[in-house]
């Protein structure tokens, strides 16, 4: 794949005019950095002292903002996952302007150039971050996990923790985790097999900053280190969903099934790509026999990723059991409170759950509030995303206008023929008929609006 060597700074000039688009912060306000200062000289008072336990965390290698720490202990068969989740709510109390603000950004915002962080950098990714710089509260999930891989809550508390370690997805190494990680992730992954969830985890088109000036624009598969880290998340968002539901509270992640047309349409895309989709097989079954790394692969990850409709937030509803399709369970996101709204709130209900007692009157009032700004929150970051991956495809590919490129078909619909460049990592549309998904073609490229964040192919054979 080719950096993006910007000696005309079209991309940080694009990346500005996609923060003024989408109104992305630019600054915290003066009242809300003071109120943090404040909030992170807070004592904790409420906690019990868990410092003896050997926890760590596993992140990117630039992480700061740490939202989670783990260990692992086994007792008899099962495996009890302690997980501690930055205990953002003792520093914010409801109302106040670090909660205001929150509620007006709903999530963290992702640019190459920087991030427009949910709460400012002196809680986020100092004082509330599960940094190895010293002890932090916490809120503890311990979670039971038997040798079937269903999970379930433990128990929920209010810790002092210290980080042992702060490892990095690209260069951990199985001395460092505990030791029975590999056998958490496997159990967990063999529970997802068995209820029947896919596995739709293609590579990410990324733009990455890699230098002053340069960024380069790639597909990166994810790590077995990522994949297994996940399954940490997964097990302790599946128990915290079924403890708010037998509750009758708490705040849910939804996604709706692909319809029937969706369904008909990933199966042509298989065919073209010359795969093996059994007439028996559900789409789950079918995605858990890919490899994201295998080109045809994750085309067809791709495919069947836009094929699913997108995931929405539900209050508990009486009667209505909520459903999250990807996860064939139910479920909830209550594991990244430094950079997710909703998941302060819903560690507060599950805290009160675990411990017999009412969840606060502040939280409970929030809950049917959430759904809204979450929802356009994770819209907003969404089309920043294809912003600048768009801008990213029109600055690589701007001055190579009238050159021909090798290109792959992934999908066929009624928009057009979507193609994918064989040597860059750029995915764009393109007229072509009588192709199929996994087509070889050659295209050249017409045009490439960096301003408008375009490119236009033409098919030459």
């Amino acid at each position: 794949m080719r950096s993006l060597i910007d000696k005309g700074h079209l991309l940080d000039a694009g990346l500005i005019a996609i923060r003024s688009q989408y109104s992305v912060p630019e600054a915290f306000p003066p009242a809300v950095l003071a109120a943090a200062e404040v909030a992170a000289t807070r004592a904790p008072t409420q906690h019990v002292d868990r410092t003896d336990w050997p926890f760590v965390t596993l992140d990117p290698l630039t992480s700061t903002d740490l939202d989670q720490a783990f260990t692992i202990e086994r007792v008899g068969d099962d495996l009890i996952l302690h997980y501690a989740i930055a205990d953002v709510a003792w520093f914010v109390t409801a109302g106040d302007a670090l909660d205001t603000e929150a509620w007006k950004r709903g999530t963290t915002l992702y640019l190459p150039d920087g991030k427009a962080g949910l709460y400012p950098p002196r809680l986020a990714e100092d004082s509330a971050s599960l940094l190895p710089d010293g002890p932090r509260p916490a809120v503890i999930f311990h979670v039971r996990v038997g040798t079937d891989g269903a999970a379930a809550l433990d128990g929920a508390e209010r810790a002092i923790i210290r980080n042992r370690a702060k490892l990095a997805y690209e260069s951990v190494t199985a001395a460092q985790l505990p030791a029975d990680f590999d056998e958490f992730s496997r159990r967990v992954q063999a529970a997802a097999t068995a209820r029947g969830a896919g596995t739709i985890e293609p590579p990410e088109q990324l733009v990455e900053r890699v230098g002053d000036g340069q960024y380069q624009l790639v597909f990166q598969p994810r790590l077995a280190s990522e994949d297994q880290n996940a399954a940490m998340s997964l097990a302790c968002n599946l128990a915290v969903a079924q403890a708010m539901l037998h509750a009758h509270t708490g705040l849910f992640r939804v996604m709706p099934e692909p319809d029937e047309r969706a369904v008909k349409r990933l199966r042509h895309t298989a065919h073209g790509l010359r795969m093996k989709w059994g007439a028996g097989q559900s789409l789950a079954e079918f995605s858990r026999t890919l490899d994201g790394n295998d080109p045809k692969h994750a085309s067809f990850m791709l495919a069947a990723r836009r094929a699913g409709g997108g995931a929405d937030y539900q209050q508990f509803t009486p009667g209505v059991t909520p459903w999250h399709s990807a996860m064939a369970a139910t479920y909830a996101h209550a594991t990244a409170p430094l950079r997710r709204l909703a998941d302060r709130y819903v560690v507060q209900v599950v805290l009160a759950i675990a411990n017999g007692t009412a969840v606060p009157d502040d939280v409970a009032d929030a809950l049917p509030r959430l759904p809204e700004p979450m929802d356009r929150a994770d819209s907003t970051a969404n089309r920043i995303d294809r912003a600048v991956l768009d801008l990213a495809e029109a600055v690589i590919m701007h001055g190579h206008e009238g050159e021909s490129f090798d290109a792959v078909v992934v999908d066929v619909d009624d928009d057009g023929t979507r193609i994918q460049l064989l040597d860059v990592a750029v995915v764009a549309k393109v007229r072509a008929n009588g192709v199929e998904p996994g087509d070889n073609l050659r295209v050249k490229l017409v045009g490439a609006d960096v301003d408008k964040r375009t490119v236009q192919f033409e098919r030459v054979s």
